[in-house]
Order: C-alpha cells, then structure tokens, then sequence
C-alpha cells in the first residue's frame, strides 16, 4: 500500500516517452519497447556499422541494437542514461540486447565483456559510466564475465560532440591501456559503447588488444545510420 501510494504521488516515468509507467513496467512503457528502432544488424555482417570499421581495424562482428536519430525517443533515453543518472536504463537495455545477441552465431564464442571506460575524471563529475551499465545488462542475459578495471584511459579526451571524422580520430588516437595482458591475450572480447558515429573511440579501444592477438568484437546501444 505504501509503495502504490509513493507512486502516486512520485510516478515512475517510462524513460523514453515520460508517461507514468504501470504497476508491472520497468524503465521503459511496453508500447515503447515495442516501438524501439531495432537494427537487427547483429544478424548481417555487412552491417552498416561494421562497414564503419573496414579497412580500419580488424574486426570480427559489429552491431548496434537501436537506429539513433536527432529529437526521437533513442535520443531521449541516451540522454537519461549519459546526463540524468538514469543508469538502469542502459542495464535493462543492454539486458533486452543481450538476449537477442546470445542467439546470434555471429556473436558466438565471446569470453569477456568490457565497456568502453571514462576518464578518471569524467567518471568523478558524472559519477557512473554509462557503457559500463549497458555491459551489466548485456553480461547477465548473454551469461559472459564483465570486467570493468583493465581497459583504462591514460589522458583524458575532449568530447566528440561536434567534431569532424578526423579531428575525432586525431582526438582518441592512442589514449588506451591495458593493466593485466595476460587475463585477455589471445581471447575474444566484446567492446561495449553507448553510441556509434564514426567508431573513432571504439577504434581507439581495440588497438591495444590487437597488439595482444584478441578478436575483437563491438556492440553499441545505438548507432546513427543512414
């Protein structure tokens, strides 16, 4: 009684349209999770994201759940998730992906999960890294360890908003480490990101792992398409 009350008074609010949610709901209204822009890009190789990072580096599969664009609901959860602390959305996202990745032979045969990792200090202001709750979800539904402290950023890039594809790279060109090589050599990982636009940050995060002979591949929540 007394949680129906608090609703009442406090209504949980489905994160990507803002409606009260119902009794049963969590994070996201039934009617928008039916709607969401799927890609289905996990079930192509030839995806458009993998087409991101040909002639790049190489890469074993690479796919997004949800097709981003400016002033729709992706946007509106990617802004609760990376700006209004709203963390479990990417879990219950990452969650949902991860089902439909673990039946995906494209996807098969991942030994560990990392997130792309935040700055000390970015992670200190926002207080979370948003990538890293998208890879809590995508680990439990896809039954794959996460490891969250051995890929770690060793300066600190300006944001990507509004920069040009080079300039982007020019910005995360060789900004990531390693601590434990040996836990992750020679095995295949799973690189999670919020969002693809060019790949430049992603692409900055499989170099150290190539020079360790992992096969890499690469999930965001959503990427811009054409």
């Amino acid at each position: 009684m007394f949680a129906d009350f608090f609703n009442l008074i406090y209504p949980r609010l489905c994160a990507a349209c803002n409606q009260a949610l119902l009794k049963e709901e969590y994070c996201i209204c039934t009617s928008c999770q039916f709607k969401l822009p799927k890609t289905n890009f996990h079930l192509d190789k030839d995806n458009e994201v993998a087409k991101v990072f040909w002639g790049r580096i190489p890469v074993e599969m690479a796919a997004a759940y949800l097709k981003f664009s400016k002033k729709s609901k992706v946007q509106h959860l990617l802004h609760e998730l990376k700006y209004k602390g709203n963390k479990e959305v990417g879990q219950f996202i990452g969650k949902l992906y991860g089902f439909e990745l673990k039946e995906a032979p494209l996807f098969s045969g991942i030994d560990f999960i990392i997130p792309v990792p935040l700055h000390p200090k970015k992670l200190k202001k926002r207080g979370y890294n948003q990538s890293e709750w998208i890879a809590k979800g995508l680990s439990e539904s896809m039954n794959i360890p996460l490891i969250t402290e051995i890929l770690y950023r060793n300066i600190d890039s300006q944001t990507q908003t509004k920069k040009t594809r080079y300039n982007r790279w020019e910005n995360v060109g060789d900004i990531f480490s390693i601590k434990d090589t040996e836990l992750v050599a020679g095995k295949n990982i799973l690189l999670v990101d919020d969002v693809i636009t060019t790949g430049a940050t992603i692409e900055a995060c499989s170099i150290p792992f190539q020079k360790i002979d992992c096969k890499i591949f690469i999930v965001a929540l959503a990427a811009t398409t054409s």
